[in-house]
C-alpha cells in the first residue's frame, strides 16, 4: 500500500511531498518527490491520560469519536470502574479495548478506594497490583493520589510504587499544589508526571524537579490557558491530556485536536505542538505506536489543512480505520454479546429517609459554575427547624448522598449556587466511589429522582414536580457506562442538561458539577459517607 501527500517530519522539523510505502502494517520506506498535494500526513495524536469511563461510553464507542479527531492512541486509567468493581472492572476495560478502533494502553489504578474516607465497591491492593503487572498488559501505575502515603512511607503505597519501579514502568502523579521538600520526596519516589497543575509557577517547580507536565483540557478541568507558555519554553517536558471527555464535547469541541488547533492559533511552533501531541507521550510511556518513521507501525492521520486539522482519514497499523468521505469508523471485531457488570445493592428510599433537623446556622456547599473547587457558605434560618427542604429565594437546596453498596442511612446537607427553581436531579456518577448523589427543591422530587436511578441500577435522572415527569438515562455497566453509541449518549446528556436549565439550573453542566460534590479531597466543602467534609480541617463536620 502506498500513501502520498505532504509528510510532516516532526523531528527534522520539515514538511515535504512524498510517498509512504506500507507493508504488513509497518512503514517500509518514505520517498520524497516533487508532486504537489493539498493534504498533510502526520503522526496521530495521543491522549496521555484519560478516564474513558467518564465519557459514559465503553472503549470501542469512545474510540469511534476520538479517531475522527485524529487520535490514534491513548493512555487510560480505569480508576473509575475499579472503584466500583476492583480488578474485575479493570479486566473489563482491557477486554473491551480489544474492540476499539484506536490503540488503548492501560495503567493500573493506584488508589482504590481513593481515600480512607470513601466507601467504594472495589479495592486494589499492592498484591493485586503485582499480579496485574505480571500479566504484561499495563504500561505503568496510575496517578498516585495518596500523597500522605508516599510522604509518610506507607508500606502498602510503597509496595505499589516498587512494583512499577522494578519493572522500569512509568508512575503517574496527582499532586495538586504540592511543593518544596514534600514535592522533592514525591518525585524521588519515581513519580514522573502530573496533570493537576493550575499555574505556570507550580508546573515550573515540578519540571525543575524532573517531572513531565500534562496540560489538561477536559470536560471538567481546563488548564491550557494557564500552562500554554510551557509549549514554547519546555516542549520536551510537556504532553496533552483530557483526563475526562464527555461525548458531547468529543463530538462538538474535539479531543486532543482541540488543544493542537488552539496552540497553533496562539502562534506556537507547529513542530513543537505536534511533538507534544504525539511523540512525547509515545516515548514517555514506551507505547507501541508509530511516529511516521521507517520500520515503525503505520499509525498516522491525514489532514486537509494545518489550521483546524480537519481529518480526512486515519490509519492504525496500516489499516484505514476512519474515512471522512464515507463517514465510517471501521470496527475491529464483532462481540458475541454485551457483558454487563455492576455492583448496586441499594434499595429505594422514602421521604422520611432524607429529613434532617437543622440549627440556626446551616453550612452550605457553595458551588461555582465550571469549577470543582467549592466554598463554604453559612445560611441563617429564622429558627431551628425539623427540616429544610430548600429556600429558593436564597438559592439553597438540599443535597443527598446515598451509599449504593450498602443500605445505610443517607447523608443530608445543603448546597448554594445550583439555581434550580423546581424539581431534582440525581446521578450514580460521583467521584471517586460512584455512590448516589442528588440535589433538589423538595423531598418528594429528590426521592423520585433517586429511586429512578436505583431502579436502573445506575444512571442519571431528573424529576420535575410541576409535571410529575421523571426522565432517566440508564448506565447499566457499573452504574457509570453504557453500550449505547456516542451520539446517543451525547444527545440524551444534552437533553437532560437543557431540561435542567429550563427548570432554572444555572450550571452549564449540572450532572458534571454534581458528580464532583462527593470528592472530599478537593477543597473546600463536600458531602461524603459521614456528612459534610471540610477540606481545611480534613474532617467531617456533620
Amino acid at each position: 500500500m502506498q500513501i502520498e501527500g505532504n509528510i510532516i517530519d516532526i523531528e527534522k522539523r520539515k514538511i515535504f511531498s512524498g510517498v509512504i510505502l506500507v507493508e504488513n502494517g509497518v512503514i517500509k520506506s518514505i520517498t520524497e518527490n516533487n508532486n504537489r498535494y493539498k493534504y498533510f500526513i502526520a503522526p496521530g495524536f495521543v491522549d496521555a491520560h484519560v478516564h474513558i469511563e467518564s465519557s459514559m461510553l465503553v472503549p470501542s464507542e469512545f474510540s469511534k469519536l476520538a479517531i475522527r479527531k485524529g487520535t490514534v492512541a491513548l493512555v487510560a486509567d480505569p480508576h473509575e470502574i475499579a472503584n466500583v468493581l476492583g480488578k474485575e472492572g479493570v479486566g473489563f476495560m482491557v477486554e473491551e479495548a480489544k474492540y476499539a478502533s484506536i490503540k488503548m494502553f492501560f495503567t493500573i489504578p493506584s488508589c482504590v478506594p481513593a481515600t480512607s474516607f470513601d466507601c467504594s465497591g472495589g479495592k486494589i491492593s499492592s498484591h493485586d497490583v503485582e499480579n496485574l503487572f505480571d500479566s504484561g498488559l499495563f504500561v505503568g501505575l496510575s496517578e498516585m493520589m495518596n500523597i500522605p502515603g508516599v510522604l509518610m512511607d506507607d508500606i502498602e503505597v510503597w509496595s505499589k510504587i516498587n512494583s512499577a519501579r522494578k519493572r522500569n514502568l512509568v508512575i503517574d502523579g496527582h499532586a495538586p499544589g504540592l511543593k518544596g521538600d514534600d514535592l522533592i520526596k514525591y518525585i524521588a519516589a519515581g513519580i514522573t508526571t502530573d496533570h493537576e497543575c493550575t499555574t505556570k509557577e507550580e508546573a515550573l517547580e515540578k519540571i525543575t524537579g524532573g517531572m513531565k507536565i500534562l496540560i489538561r483540557e477536559g470536560s471538567a478541568a481546563k488548564n491550557y490557558e494557564a500552562l500554554k507558555d510551557l509549549i514554547k519554553e519546555y516542549p520536551d517536558e510537556v504532553m496533552f491530556c483530557t483526563d475526562d471527555s464527555h461525548p458531547d464535547d468529543l463530538i462538538k469541541i474535539g479531543h486532543i485536536d482541540k488543544m493542537v488547533k488552539r496552540a497553533v492559533a496562539d502562534g506556537f511552533d507547529l513542530f513543537d505542538v505536534l511533538k507534544i501531541a504525539s511523540l512525547n507521550p509515545i516515548r514517555h510511556y514506551h507505547l507501541d505506536v508509530g511516529t511516521l518513521k521507517v520500520g515503525e507501525k503505520a499509525d498516522f492521520a491525514i489532514y486537509d489543512n494545518l489550521k483546524d486539522f480537519s481529518v480526512l482519514s486515519v490509519y492504525i497499523d496500516g489499516i484505514k480505520r476512519y474515512d471522512r468521505s464515507i463517514r465510517e469508523v471501521d470496527d475491529i471485531a464483532n462481540r458475541s454479546g454485551n457483558i454487563i457488570l455492576n455492583k448496586f445493592v441499594r434499595k429505594e428510599i422514602e421521604k422520611s429517609d432524607i429529613i434532617k433537623y437543622v440549627s440556626h446556622h446551616v453550612p452550605c456547599i457553595d458551588v461555582e459554575d465550571g469549577k470543582i473547587v467549592t466554598g463554604k457558605k453559612i445560611f441563617k434560618v429564622a429558627a431551628d427547624s425539623f427540616d429544610l427542604e430548600s429556600d429558593l429565594e436564597y438559592d439553597v437546596l438540599k443535597i443527598v448522598y446515598i451509599n449504593r453498596y450498602k443500605n445505610e442511612n443517607p447523608q443530608i446537607a445543603h448546597i448554594h449556587g445550583v439555581g434550580l427553581k423546581r424539581g431534582a436531579f440525581a446521578t450514580s456518577i460521583s467521584h471517586d466511589s460512584h455512590n448516589l448523589i442528588a440535589v433538589g427543591c423538595s423531598n418528594k422530587e429528590i426521592v423520585a429522582a433517586v429511586n429512578a436511578v436505583i431502579r436502573e441500577k445506575g444512571g442519571l435522572a431528573i424529576a420535575d414536580g410541576d409535571s410529575g415527569r421523571v426522565e432517566v438515562m440508564a448506565l447499566p455497566i457499573a452504574g457509570i457506562m453504557s453500550y449505547q453509541k456516542g451520539n446517543e449518549i451525547a444527545g440524551k446528556w444534552e437533553e437532560l442538561c437543557d431540561r435542567l436549565n429550563e427548570m432554572g439550573c444555572s450550571l452549564s453542566s449540572p450532572f458534571m458539577t454534581l458528580s464532583f460534590m462527593a470528592l472530599v479531597v478537593i477543597p473546600e466543602l463536600k458531602i461524603g459517607e459521614r456528612g459534610l467534609f471540610e477540606y481545611s480541617t480534613f474532617s467531617f463536620i456533620s
